[in-house]
């Protein structure tokens, strides 16, 4: 991971992922993608892991509707409560205040209408202090994003793979392989970005079809499973950190906590078992104890 000096001027090379300096702002992300420079993105759901997630130098931190699965044991990202959703977002930027927080706006929060998208992506910038808001959509919501950005509301438009469609289209698949949904893919990136979207998510694509979409819109461009010529990389930490109990294919374990943790707690178990707790750290004051 790159580690050097931010500026902010306009046209400096940004190249600090530290977070030693100022926090990283859009426009930093969108220099970042114009000069080629990657970034990164893992999911966050709690203030403890942000605050080692900034130490590490990750830009952008996504609160995930996969919170639904990781954190309530839930089957599906459809079930990820709205206020839940911006408590753990709030916690987030509390625990990594200089990383981008992008807030996934989940199931049922903004598909109603454009007053209750409004609504509820202002509670995610406002009570959650989210920096961006994530919505899965395709170029019949571009409405949708246009009042957003009128409003002032920066939008992530989550395109490809879209998991709170999964029971309309009979589970999670890939997208954009055959010619024709690679074009309707296209055709969603770019009028998305012109209605206003920041930034795009793409998940699960072929390799040409995230290529034909950095070089078909002006915005940055978040892979996620979608090949390596997105402007940033995404994935859900629990994946990255083997504690998940199914790995996709394009997110491998570059750790294996989840034995360490089943050894800490087994080591735990054994030392209250034995009654072995070491010396105990608390005593009375000098003279209480005759007294008690």
């Amino acid at each position: 991971m790159m580690k050097a000096k931010t500026s902010d001027a306009v046209g400096a090379p940004i190249t600090d992922t530290t977070h030693k300096g100022r926090p990283i702002n859009l426009r930093q992300l969108c220099r970042m993608a114009r000069n080629q420079t990657r970034f990164t993105c893992l999911t966050c759901y709690d203030a403890t892991t942000a605050r080692w997630l900034q130490e590490a130098g990750i830009e952008v931190l996504l609160v995930g509707d996969t919170a639904a699965e990781v954190i309530l044991g839930l089957p599906e990202t459809i079930h990820a409560p709205l206020d839940f959703m911006i408590l753990l977002t709030a916690a987030v930027k509390r625990g990594a205040p200089k990383c981008m927080v992008m807030a996934d706006m989940p199931f049922m929060s903004y598909q109603v209408d454009d007053a209750q998208a409004m609504q509820n992506a202002g509670r995610f910038l406002t009570e959650g202090q989210a920096d961006l808001v994530k919505l899965e959509v395709d170029q019949r919501f571009t409405g949708t994003v246009e009042h957003l950005a009128r409003g002032g509301i920066p939008v992530v438009a989550h395109i490809g793979s879209r998991p709170q469609q999964a029971k309309l289209t009979g589970g999670y698949h890939s997208t954009g392989r055959t010619a024709h949904e690679a074009r309707c893919l296209v055709n969603d990136a770019i009028a998305l970005a012109e209605a206003g979207a920041v930034m795009l998510l793409l998940e699960a694509t072929p390799v040409e079809v995230a290529q034909r979409i950095v070089e078909s819109v002006a915005c940055p461009v978040i892979g996620c499973g979608a090949g390596p010529d997105c402007h940033g990389q995404v994935v859900v930490l629990q994946d990255i950190l083997g504690l998940s109990s199914w790995q996709p294919s394009f997110a491998q374990p570059l750790a294996q906590l989840g034995p360490q943790i089943t050894a800490a707690a087994e080591r735990w178990a054994a030392s209250v078992r034995n009654n072995d707790l070491g010396d105990h750290p608390y005593t009375m004051l000098d003279g209480e104890s005759d007294r008690f």
